[in-house]
Formats: C-alpha cells, sequence, structure tokens
C-alpha cells in the first residue's frame, strides 16, 4: 500500500463549505483564525524542509488572499531558519483579509522584503512555494496570476502549492486557465473534491493534508463526500467462512457480446470469477462460446434467446449486461426481459445507450457511465459531464436511481439516497480498451457477496483501481491491459492478505 495513502482522511468537503467549516472549528477550540494560518505555515514550512532539506533558495509567490498569508508565514519562518527567501506579491486596489495583513505585517517586521509580481526572477531557485490563488477560485486566472502560474511550470525546481495548486478549482477540479503543476501540495484542514477528481491528477503531484490540530473537531462533524482507497477493503471484503461453498458467494448471470465482441464479455465474465463470484453464467452470440470457453473454461456460456434469458434470470442472485452487447434487436429484447426482474443488477455499455434513449427509474440498479454516456443519458454535452463530476453523478443517480459510478479519473460513486465517494485509486495506464468490462464483472461479483449495491460499487472501484496501481508499479502505464489485472485482482479482493 502507498505510504501517501495512510496520511489522508476520508472526509471530502465542499469547498464553499471550508470558510464556515474553519470558523466553526475555531470557535469551539477557541482559536482565532490568525492562528490557523500561523498552524498552516508552520506545517507548509516543515514539509517543505523535510521534502527539501537541501533547497537553499525559496522563491514563495503569494497571491491577495488567505492563501497569500499562509506564504508569508512561509516566508518568515524560512528566513528565520537561515534560508534565504524571495517573496513575490500580486497586489489589488482591495484590502487584504485581516489574518493575511497580519501575516504580511510579520513578514516585513522580521525584515523580508516584498517584490512586485512582474520582479524579475533570481538567477538561482531551489524551490517555488505557490501561495496564489488557493480554494476560493472559481474561474481562469487573470494577469499577474496567470503570468507567474506560467513562469512557475516554466520553471525547473520543484514546487510544493499551499492548499490546491493555483488555477484548479477546489469545488470540481476543472482547470479554466492556466493552473500550476504541482510536484506536492499540502491540503489544509481537509480535503476538497478538486484535489482527487477532474484534472487533478495532472496537477496536484503527491497530496498531503494537514488538519492543523482540529482532528478531534474534524471526527464529530459528518462531511458530504468519502474517499476511499485500498485501506478500506477490510471494511466490505471480509474473510470467508471455511465451510463455504460457490452456492454462498453469488449466481451471476452476465449478457452482452454481440458477434466479433466476444473479448468484451469474457473479460467481464473474468474479472467476476476473479473477484470471488461463485458462479458465473454467459449468454452471448453463438460464435462467442467456443473463444470465451477457450480463454476461460470455468465460465459456463450459452447462446442468447428469449427463453435462455428468462430461464437465467430465476438462475441468477446478480445480473450484468451491456458489455459488448450492441444495439440490436436481441439486444434490446434481453435488456426488456432484465429490467423486469427486482433482483440487483448492474448495466454498462450498450445497455446505457439503450437506457438514454429509453429512460426508467428503479432502484435495485448500478449504472456505469463513462463521461460520454453520463452525457447521453442527461442529454447534455461530455464537456458538462466534466465540468462538475459531482453534480452529474449526484444528477444521474436522482434521475436514474440506484447507483452510479461515474468513471474516470477519480472515479465517483453516487447513490439515489443521497452518499458520494470518490475512489481515490488508479492511473493513466487504465485508459485502454476493456478496463470498463471489467470493472463490471468486478462490481457485479462483489454485489453478489453480501454487499449493498452502494458498498460492491466502492469496493468494487477501490479494488479495480488499486489492482491497476499495483500492475503500474510493476510495468508502468503505458501498455497496460485489462486482463493484466486478472493475475493481480487476488491481492485485493482478499485484503486480509496483504494489509
Amino acid at each position: 500500500m502507498d505510504a501517501n495513502e495512510q496520511s489522508l482522511p476520508h472526509s471530502v468537503w465542499p469547498a464553499q463549505a471550508m470558510a464556515k467549516l474553519e470558523q466553526d472549528a475555531a470557535d469551539c477550540l477557541g482559536l482565532t483564525l490568525y492562528e490557523l494560518m500561523l498552524r498552516a505555515g508552520q506545517a507548509s514550512f516543515t514539509l517543505a524542509r523535510d521534502l527539501w532539506p537541501a533547497a537553499a533558495h525559496w522563491l514563495i509567490l503569494c497571491g491577495h488572499g488567505n492563501n497569500g498569508g499562509d506564504g508569508y508565514v512561509v516566508a518568515r519562518l524560512a528566513q528565520a531558519a537561515g534560508i534565504q527567501v524571495t517573496l513575490l506579491a500580486c497586489e489589488s486596489s482591495k484590502p487584504l483579509p485581516e489574518e493575511a495583513k497580519q501575516a504580511r505585517d510579520g513578514w516585513l517586521a522580521a525584515g523580508g522584503e516584498i517584490h512586485a509580481a512582474e520582479s524579475v526572477w533570481p538567477p538561482q531557485v531551489d524551490l517555488i512555494i505557490d501561495a496564489l490563488t488557493g480554494t476560493g477560485l472559481n474561474h481562469a486566472p487573470k494577469a499577474p496570476y496567470a503570468t507567474l502560474i506560467k513562469a512557475i511550470n516554466a520553471h525547473a525546481a520543484p514546487v510544493l502549492a499551499l492548499d490546491i495548486p493555483s488555477g484548479l478549482v477546489a469545488a470540481t477540479g476543472i482547470t479554466p486557465g492556466e493552473a500550476v503543476v504541482a510536484d506536492h501540495t499540502l491540503c489544509m484542514i481537509a480535503l476538497k473534491p478538486g484535489l482527487l477528481t477532474g484534472k487533478a491528477r495532472d496537477h496536484v503531484g503527491r497530496l498531503h493534508c494537514d488538519t492543523l490540530g482540529l482532528d478531534s473537531w474534524l471526527s464529530g462533524q459528518q462531511a458530504p463526500v468519502k474517499r476511499y482507497d485500498a485501506r478500506d477493503l477490510l471494511r466490505w471484503l471480509t474473510p470467508r467462512k471455511a465451510t463455504s461453498h460457490k452456492g454462498d458467494h453469488g449466481q451471476l448471470l452476465v449478457i452482452g457480446g454481440d458477434s466479433g465482441t466476444a473479448g468484451a464479455i469474457r473479460m467481464t465474465g473474468e474479472a467476476a470469477l476473479r473477484s470471488g463470484a461463485g458462479l458465473v453464467r454467459i449468454l452471448t452470440q453463438e460464435d462467442n462460446i467456443g473463444p470465451i470457453i477457450t480463454a476461460r473454461p470455468e465460465l459456463m456460456v450459452d447462446s442468447v434467446n428469449a427463453d435462455k434469458v428468462q430461464n437465467a434470470l430465476e438462475w441468477a442472485d446478480v445480473i450484468a449486461i451491456g458489455p459488448g452487447m450492441g444495439q440490436r434487436d436481441w439486444a434490446q429484447q434481453a435488456l426488456q426481459l432484465v429490467a423486469a426482474s427486482e433482483k440487483p443488477m448492474l448495466w454498462d455499455a450498450d445497455a446505457l445507450n439503450l437506457l438514454a434513449i429509453k429512460p426508467d427509474k428503479r432502484q435495485n440498479r448500478i449504472i456505469t457511465p463513462h463521461p460520454g454516456e453520463a452525457a447521453r443519458l442527461l442529454g447534455v454535452p461530455t464537456c458538462e459531464i466534466e465540468s462538475d463530476r459531482l453534480h452529474a453523478a449526484r444528477t444521474l443517480a436522482q434521475r436514474y436511481g440506484g447507483v452510479v459510478v461515474l468513471k474516470g479519473a477519480g472515479t465517483v460513486i453516487a447513490s439515489e439516497n443521497g452518499d458520494v465517494a470518490i475512489a481515490d485509486v488508479g492511473n493513466a495506464g487504465m485508459a485502454s480498451g476493456g478496463m470498463g468490462d471489467a470493472l463490471s464483472g468486478i462490481i457485479a461479483a462483489l454485489s453478489g457477496q453480501q454487499l449493498s449495491l452502494f458498498e460492491a460499487a466502492c469496493a468494487g472501484c477501490v479494488v479495480h483501481g488499486a489492482t491497476a496501481d499495483a500492475v503500474a508499479r510493476e510495468r508502468g502505464t503505458r501498455g497496460m491491459l485489462a486482463t493484466d489485472l486478472f493475475e493481480r485482482l487476488w491481492q485485493f479482493v482478499n485484503p486480509e492478505m496483504t494489509q
């Protein structure tokens, strides 16, 4: 397990709630907001020294807000430690917030100098501290911020972003303009969604979080979003009883695979087996039967027709439909029969495209759209989905019922009941064909193993992404195949073996 995962909290708070959260915490604990700013500066300074102990000249870029205030505190601490500091500040006609003004005055009182944002940078800089825009940004940075962000990204020195890389929107993870590409980011008090989804992974670098001593108070608050990673698998996947048999772990029916797409349905079926499904039965086009059985003889495979679908629905505990299915008449007929069932089910791929044509709402279903499929389901452009992934997932759950898995970097899981989670796993190697088919099999298998639909979706996404991360650590991301995950799934569906 990655050591970074162990340092991050599970709670994720909306960016717009942070000001009130910070004020409430300070009031409850008898602290001033300036005292919290001093703690933030100290945490940032300590992390910077730990990460780059040999950095002798720090360039600190401060914005005209409380994020800049954190930067002033860091500058004062660094200078007191004998580090050479060059500080550039963005000025404004508006007054500084009170806490940031105190931090600025403290820097000046300690003999520090403030250079204009347009100043020429020193020839030798060992570390850049980004304290420009903070979590309040909701638009493209303007001059001089945009110019400074470009200069940061063009410089060879490592970058530590305070709270969030400047230009990355904390509420959504979008980048409407220039955005800092940080090597490390130190989030203060609580995680925000924009650090975990959207474009976050292109900008955040290694993520750290410091609660500034508010742990006990925060533990009593109910965050609206949860962050899950591999360390959470034990909460869902406990060791099996020694006397268990295949009937105890779910009979899964998988329907899909039009002529020429045997691979998709085979990957869904095998992923289900590898994730612990007791029995997996596939109904597909007849010419797919031989290749699937040859590749994975443990799968039960038959040709698809209405009678076989009906019989298989009676046999199954859980149903998955859609991978490689196409939208021909047989697919539409099979989906219609599945839709009449009240058993737990998962719809993916072409099942979602057919659902977009004929929408319905049901509580016994997980849908697993990628952003393009989500856009069709909501009748909006794909860019609108990506502009606020949490909102899109919540909207899908309200419109279609059950549970939604909105795939992508920082997969979002949402239920009609209001539960929301982000799977903080996965990597760029997963941008290849078949990964979604494997995910469908994993989630469907887990939903047959005494997990609720929401739990199965969360656990399945974490298993899927964590397995891909293990493969990436061993082989890199380029050239990763969905089937590469199969030999490593055991490690994460049996978390007691590795934790």
